[in-house]
């Protein structure tokens, strides 16, 4: 035995001596020598193991999915068929025919080591787990060809199974095949949204080229639709994720500058390429188109579905819509509207006209019919789904909502309820808000001191603007979204006052959400399109069906606050109130007007105890998306939400309940919320308004001109035997005759209609600017109608206490009105 082997074994028996010297726990613990050995053996069974996947797995073939199928659309029976889509929309091309600068913006938007990577991006991966974990949102660590061989080979699910093969297939693909050819299929194969698969139909789809001649933005654009394909069209975005594509387009040239594709002087003079408007698809004519896109929308902002697997078609989706009530919204848009207007006589201000609607269970959420256009064929936006219209007085009963609970009190100390008094003067300045407002009511109407109920009866912008304020626009912001309406939309910042009388831009299914909540006593259902779902693949029967979400109602607001709103609501279809034309339903009803700044939009909302409504009414430049005043359509000196809108919704609601029992609404408002006194109201026929709570008010607390009684009320007339007629308007359009109830009638001309040029937009309620989409809007709807009582009527004492008209009718404001008495 040597010295050396002497030595070795001395050592290890002097380790063996030391450790067996140690406590038990210490001995338990496996040495750095058995540990680096446990190591290095699991790596090298792993490097193995993965080497044997490696040669045994071989490149799949093409999945199932990438082959054209259609997407089959039925109404709400399962059986009547309303389109079928789907079919994909791809021509492949060749590396050579995709500009180089489309390549490079493709690989800085979504993979700037692709050329330097081997198929997986290792740091990547590491660095997009680590963002999500620590907070900074779902994030993606897949190269392009992960993402190719995602979309060619294998699914969209989300599984370690399948990310495992993802990445075994994506070593081989890289292994066996160039870059170029890589990035070609990448491109062939991404969906771009509209239909698109594919760079050369997103070129057609997004700019009308071919994909030879798109250029450096329009190529960056295209990049950047990959991320979110759907939500990033800015044609029909909404207004926060427009803002984010167009920072996603920021980002993918400031990529190329870090590459070296493209010098930062080139890059500063860039401007941002606005594709061109969506082109209909074949077989989604009429009405077709629009009912298919709520659909759609519903099962990709849900969650159901993604983007790029319902387009890829193969689905089976039974719809929430009525045939029978979405061929009634369709007509008597037609009737009430569209057969006054005369493009030809009147071409500065009948064209352009558009229509947005929609219609909900309030007892499910179920929407039984939108109105998002004439013919999706000749329009293919729809309107029941932008958010760019304001809204106008339609939000005042979220105000009143808002102040009803939680014991909310006026500025002068008094508890507020549906009776207590404001002081309704015109212009009066706003106490306590965040911003400077004096808000105008219709005509300038000073009314004295006027309950809530009458206020909104008449309208009246000076009283809801400061209840919104005594309320706390926090408050209200908070009871808008609780009751439906999308917190990201643009006018409900609670830092401007004018908050309260509706800048917000809500969609027309949005708001019909809201006024549904109202309708089914605070209970709230997110308003659904998509009863049935199923996946259909030749040979092999129904597979992988998603689960639909549930549809249970959530408590918004407290039945005592949502049945007074309601009472109140009833009034404002009434001889005295801005609704009157929704009396011709003959039914128990509740609903509002509004009317926005330079007549803009106008609307009515409203509700029976079964089905809520809403329509709206815009004129929309075609080429630039400006919108355009309503003042002078179909001859009207002013458009209101009493007159289009309030008629399609009561021609409209009274198909829709045909042969329906008729429901009587079941209040039980909150204490101190009910009426002074008893009397027919809530739309049957005859109704009238609540009977003034008193025409003499006694002094309030606040005497230096706040927002409490502040004065007398107009005195009452000697009661007459009939109530008066309404006032004619400034500009008579059909004469009147008073009757014991006379119904009121829209302010047509006597002779000619009106001249060509546009009457002056009138007076409406004040809201902050409407911002007008450079491109095509998002999701909104129109809103305007000429109106179906005088404008130019008098201020009544209380809404039961008919005042005669004015010897000389006041011309209707050069402002446009808010909610004027016809709103």
């Amino acid at each position: 035995m040597t010295l050396s082997t002497s030595r070795r074994r001395a050592g290890r028996a002097a380790r063996r001596e030391a450790r067996r010297a140690l406590p038990l726990r210490r001995r338990l613990l496996p040495t750095w020598r058995v540990t680096l050995g446990a190591v290095l053996t699991t790596v090298l069974l792993a490097v193995g193991a993965f080497a044997v996947l490696y040669v045994i797995v071989p490149l799949p073939d093409p999945n199932a999915q990438a082959v054209a199928q259609s997407n089959v659309y039925l109404y709400a029976d399962g059986v009547t068929e309303i389109a079928r889509t789907g079919a994909v929309n791809r021509t492949d091309v060749t590396i050579d025919s995709i500009p180089v600068s489309t390549r490079q913006a493709v690989v800085s938007a979504e993979d700037r080591t692709f050329y330097q990577n081997r198929g997986i991006d290792l740091t990547g991966m590491v660095r997009a787990g680590w963002n999500t974990l620590t907070g900074q949102g779902l994030q993606g660590g897949s190269t392009i060809t992960q993402q190719y061989v995602k979309n060619y080979y294998l699914t969209q699910s989300q599984t370690i199974e399948r990310k495992g093969r993802e990445l075994l297939i994506a070593l081989k693909v890289d292994q066996q095949r160039g870059k170029d050819e890589i990035l070609a299929g990448y491109l062939n194969t991404s969906y771009f949204g509209r239909g698109a698969y594919g760079i050369q139909s997103a070129a057609r789809a997004y700019y009308g080229v071919d994909v030879s001649e798109l250029t450096l933005p329009q190529s960056a654009y295209l990049a950047a639709l990959l991320q979110a394909p759907s939500a990033f069209d800015v044609k029909t975005a909404t207004p926060a994720n427009r803002e984010k594509a167009v920072a996603r387009w920021h980002y993918t040239l400031d990529g190329m500058v870090q590459l070296g594709f493209l010098g930062a002087t080139e890059r500063a003079g860039l401007a941002f390429p606005d594709p061109i408007d969506p082109q209909p698809a074949t077989g989604l004519a009429g009405q077709a188109g629009y009912l298919v896109g709520v659909a759609d929308e519903y099962l990709v902002a849900s969650g159901t579905l993604d983007s790029a697997t319902l387009k890829a078609g193969g689905w089976r989706i039974t719809t929430t819509f009525d045939q029978e009530k979405q061929d009634a919204f369709a007509r008597a848009v037609q009737d009430e509207l569209t057969g006054e207007l005369d493009p030809a006589a009147r071409p500065d201000t009948d064209t352009d006209v558009r229509v947005a609607g929609a219609s909900v269970e309030p007892a499910t959420g179920r929407v039984v019919a939108v109105y998002g256009g004439p013919d999706y064929a000749e329009q293919p936006y729809n309107d029941a789904l932008r958010q760019d219209n304001q809204i106008g007085s339609t939000f005042k009963p979220i105000d009143l909502a808002a102040a009803l609970t939680s014991n909310h009190s006026s500025g002068d100390g008094r508890p507020i309820t549906t009776e207590t008094r404001y002081d309704g003067t015109s212009e009066r300045p706003v106490t306590d808000g965040p911003t400077p407002y004096a808000p105008p009511n219709e005509d300038d109407i000073d009314y004295g001191p006027v309950t809530l109920r009458q206020a909104m009866v008449k309208s009246v912008n000076s009283v809801y603007a400061q209840l919104g304020v005594d309320a706390g626009l926090d408050h209200v912001r908070e009871t808008a979204i609780r009751l439906g309406i999308p917190d990201d939309v643009p006018g409900m910042d609670p830092a401007n006052t004018s908050m309260t009388l509706g800048t917000a831009t809500p969609s027309a299914l949005d708001l019909a959400g809201v006024y549904a909540a109202l309708a089914n006593h605070g209970e709230a259902h997110h308003p659904w399109s998509v009863a049935g779902l199923e996946r259909i693949t030749p040979g092999t029967g129904p597979v992988d069906t998603p689960e639909l979400p549930g549809h249970d109602a959530a408590t918004v607001l407290d039945r005592g606050t949502a049945d007074a709103v309601t009472d109140v609501l009833r009034d404002v279809i009434s001889v005295r109130g801005t609704g009157a034309a929704a009396l011709d339903l003959g039914r128990p009803a509740a609903g509002k007007t509004g009317t926005t700044d330079a007549n803009l939009s106008a609307w009515f909302a409203g509700y029976t105890p079964e089905l809520a409504t809403t329509v709206g009414l815009f004129r929309e430049n075609p080429k630039t998306h400006a919108k355009e005043p309503l003042a002078g359509t179909a001859g009207y000196a002013r458009i209101n939400g009493g007159a289009f809108p309030t008629r399609i919704w009561t021609a409209y609601m009274g198909d829709a309940l045909e042969g329906t029992d008729v429901q009587a609404f079941d209040l039980e408002p909150g204490e101190g919320n009910g009426r002074a006194v008893t009397g027919g109201h809530g739309g049957a026929p005859g109704a009238t308004a609540p009977a003034p709570a008193s025409t003499t008010p006694s002094p309030s607390p606040d005497t230096t001109g706040g927002h409490g009684e502040t004065g007398q009320a107009p005195p009452a007339p000697a009661a007459p035997a009939a109530p008066a007629a309404p006032a004619a308007p400034a500009t008579p359009r059909r004469p009147t005759t008073a009757t014991t109830d006379p119904e009121p009638q829209p302010d047509r001309p006597a002779t000619a209609p009106e001249p060509s040029t546009p009457a002056a937009p009138a007076a409406q309620e004040p809201t902050q600017p409407q911002t007008t989409p450079s491109t095509r809007p998002t999701a909104d709807r129109p809103t305007a109608e000429p109106p179906t009582t005088a404008p130019t009527e008098a201020p009544a004492p209380a809404p039961h206490t008919p005042v005669p008209p004015p010897t000389t009718p006041r011309p209707p404001a050069t402002a446009q009105p808010a909610t004027p008495p016809p709103a």
